[in-house]
């Protein structure tokens, strides 16, 4: 008996030490901590986080979730599931994630400055939800970012000057917001841009012309800054360029 005894409390022993070595694990997981937490500040009523399970060891067995070969999350593919409520401030401690896909949602409140801190992004979509309130200087830092899509959601103030910084950029999309102050001449920087959409706001003064010499000098393909407040097209008689597309520039061989 006191053989069996003393095997059941060894077992006992084993078996505690193995689920206290594994919920350690779990709760050194950062970016599934994280994830979590966004997952709780969100309403999801098509259940499209139900795999979102906070006691495995990583998060990357969730739908939704792509992790490269160290585990660490990359992508973050949400787009139209239906989800609404807030970006929580944390998302910004995932600095291995590359694409952050979150577009046609019903998503509130404030672009977190802290997005500022992934620094391997390469892909930020928000368009199509409710978000308000300025775009973060902070998106500037991210020198990695080439896809920058943030149109048609309830977004005011400035086009901040950081984002000329973004000199790998191919797409600014920030068209059907509601920003307003003058065209930072400093996007004229991003020799790579190919679409620059900032139509249907609020924006005042003139076109910059380090930004109208980009469809010269660069890939520019598409400039679309209609129906705005800019000089010289409220109440004009004259005629005025308001989008200029143009086929890209041909490469020498």
């Amino acid at each position: 008996m006191g053989t069996h005894s003393s095997a059941s409390v060894a077992a006992a022993a084993a078996l505690f030490t193995g689920l206290l070595a594994f919920a350690t694990l779990v709760s050194s997981n950062t970016e599934g901590d994280i994830l979590y937490a966004q997952r709780q500040a969100w309403k999801d009523p098509n259940n499209v986080l139900q795999s979102w399970d906070p006691t495995l060891a990583n998060p990357c067995t969730w739908f939704h979730v792509t992790c490269n070969n160290n585990n660490s999350v990359v992508r973050l593919d949400l787009g139209l599931a239906g989800l609404s409520g807030p970006l929580i401030p944390q998302l910004g401690e995932l600095s291995y994630l590359e694409y952050f896909e979150l577009f046609g949602n019903e998503l509130n409140g404030s672009i977190p400055a802290s997005l500022g801190n992934l620094s391997s992004l390469v892909s930020l979509d928000l368009q199509g939800n409710l978000l308000t309130g300025a775009i973060p200087d902070s998106l500037g830092a991210i020198s990695t970012l080439r896809n920058l899509r943030l149109y048609g959601n309830n977004l005011t103030g400035s086009i901040p000057q950081s984002l000329g910084d973004l000199t790998n950029l191919v797409k600014l999309e920030l068209q059907k917001n509601s920003l307003s102050g003058t065209i930072p001449a400093s996007l004229g920087n991003i020799k790579t841009l190919e679409f620059l959409r900032l139509n249907e706001n609020s924006l005042t003064g003139t076109v910059p012309v380090e930004v109208l010499n980009l469809v010269l000098v660069s890939n520019l393909t598409e400039l679309n800054v209609a129906r705005n407040n800019l000089d010289g097209t409220v109440g004009s008689t004259e005629l005025r360029v308001t989008a200029i597309i143009q086929d890209k520039l041909k490469t020498s061989g």
